[in-house]
């Protein structure tokens, strides 16, 4: 960053704390179709795009007291932006409906070949995920997965009931969620297809 950016920040961020609505109306304009654009690449889709920029922006108005003058803004705003999605994609993944729009339209943008430069560590992803299940678990969850059987087929080869196999797999799709969203440092490509693993 340079010293004009800077002293440019400290007298936006100076103007906001302070709650003046023409300087918040400033970053506003400054930065919203860079968060609009992050957040898209992101989402996938326009209007829940548009939904996260207000409220990154109403975040950072209803917190303005407790800023601290020495923020670099455009990083910040990223990072808000980045953990407003990662909560998102979360409560996409239990919404049966805004599960199908944001994973559907994230995996029509993929391209193949992206994807596959990526497989190997998608995979290493996946693996580490299934290692923190217990055994039984992770066995019940693979059969469902992997070799696409139902939830009847594998109570019936494993002698457990339907609802012993219903409550295992829930428990490790929680379980696996967890672990994808704690690991945010990956790349969100990453992060969108290893949540469609749990579609």
């Amino acid at each position: 960053m340079t010293e004009t950016q800077t002293t440019s920040d400290k007298l936006l961020l100076k103007g906001l704390i302070e709650g003046n609505e023409k300087t918040f109306l400033t970053i506003f304009n400054t930065y919203r179709k860079e968060v609009y654009a992050y957040s898209l690449s992101i989402l996938k889709s326009q209007t829940y795009a548009e939904e996260i920029v207000q409220e990154v922006f109403l975040k950072i108005w209803i917190k303005r007291k407790d800023l601290d003058m020495s923020l670099a803004l455009k990083p910040y705003l990223i990072v808000i932006t980045k953990n407003m999605c990662l909560n998102f994609l979360k409560k996409a993944a239990y919404d049966v409906k805004m599960r199908e729009e944001v994973f559907y339209q994230s995996q029509k943008s993929f391209n193949p070949i992206y994807t596959g430069i990526h497989e190997k560590e998608l995979d290493d992803i996946q693996k580490q995920a299934l290692d923190l299940l217990p055994p039984r678990r992770r066995l019940i969850f693979e059969m469902s997965r992997n070799e696409g059987k139902s939830y009847k087929e594998i109570s019936q080869e494993l002698g457990i009931s339907i609802n012993t196999v219903k409550s295992q797999m829930n428990k490790a799709l929680e379980a696996l969620r967890v672990f994808l969203l704690k690991n945010s440092d990956i790349s969100f490509t990453l992060l969108l297809l290893a949540f469609k693993w749990l579609k």
